[in-house]
């Protein structure tokens, strides 16, 4: 059998490029250690061709954002044939496009916070609803174009009229959470620990604060009841099959725990292909559960198929 070649494609050409080469980069020094030939993709237009003459053994999937994360790159996987890692095409798309996966997890019994459809323009002149709230792309990840509308905002935020506004037409206007931001992985159909992100006071979680290493401090396991602790986990599990993802998951929370807040639980998102470097959530959370990093990128190797 000799050892297996595992192709790690990265990069892409998404506003979350960086991103994705920190993670590749990472993911494939790990591969290396548990013992893989790698071979690191910087993926183009050309993926296709690229994979069929390296014809690896497994592809390792560390793209994120549009192209990567959203079932196109799943599907030419399958095409191909090659055993791939986290979800399928159908996983990957719905995942990524949040009104769509809200609809899905509302049916599932998950709680999710309301929101509307609109055109930002039409958001961009009056309140559509109440402040606070969060205008977010449909389809981008890493917090990328989130403008969050404080309650004293006296009108909606006036970028969303801008000619060169780079999200799409039509946006997601969702009540804001208040409180607690939790985040819990779920590794096959397991929950993983549950990770509370702390940020310096006021700030929101953000890309800064997602990828500099003086950002959010992850307090793991979350200070919570029991109870509300199994409830995150049940709830992630829950989100991970609803919509069908496979391998590893990472569904985010809010939850107000405030004197005199509403005691909401609701499940933001639920991310596909969840950042992997040595700062990111979900290696946490496996390190936590006694699952070094190349162990779990061992883990997620064998894991991979088509057809998921």
């Amino acid at each position: 059998m000799g050892m297996k070649h595992v192709a790690v494609l990265m990069g892409g050409w998404s506003s979350e490029r960086p991103v994705s080469l920190n993670s590749g980069h990472a993911c494939a020094a790990a591969l290396r250690e548990a013992g893989y030939r790698v071979t690191e993709v910087d993926v183009g237009r050309d993926v296709a061709d690229v994979l069929a003459r390296l014809k690896p053994d497994v592809v390792f999937n560390a793209l994120h954002g549009p192209f990567g994360e959203d079932g196109c790159v799943q599907g030419v996987l399958e095409i191909l044939g090659l055993p791939y890692t986290h979800s399928g095409v159908l996983a990957s798309s719905l995942a990524m496009n949040k009104a769509r996966a809200k609809d899905v997890m509302k049916a599932a019994g998950i709680p999710v916070a309301e929101s509307v459809l609109m055109h930002r323009l039409d958001v961009a002149k009056a309140h559509v609803m109440e402040p606070p709230y969060v205008v977010k792309p449909v389809a981008e990840g890493s917090s990328f174009g989130v403008l969050i509308v404080r309650a004293d905002a006296p009108h909606p935020p006036q970028q969303l009229f801008a000619a060169d506004w780079p999200y799409g037409e039509i946006v997601m206007v969702e009540r804001y959470v208040a409180g607690r931001e939790l985040t819990c992985g779920v590794m096959g159909d397991e929950a993983l620990d549950i990770i509370e992100l702390v940020t310096a006071e006021g700030h929101f979680y953000d890309y800064d604060q997602k990828y500099s290493p003086d950002g959010a401090r992850h307090v793991i396991p979350a200070p919570l009841l029991p109870d509300v602790y199994q409830t995150v986990r049940m709830l992630a599990v829950r989100a991970h099959r609803a919509l069908g993802c496979r391998g590893i998951s990472r569904s985010d929370f809010r939850y107000d725990d405030r004197p005199d807040g509403t005691g909401a639980l609701v499940c933001l998102e639920v991310n596909t292909q969840p950042g992997m470097t040595a700062t990111s959530l979900v290696p946490d959370m496996a390190a936590h559960a006694g699952i070094d990093f190349p162990a779990l990128m061992r883990w997620m190797v064998e894991d991979a198929s088509c057809s998921r």
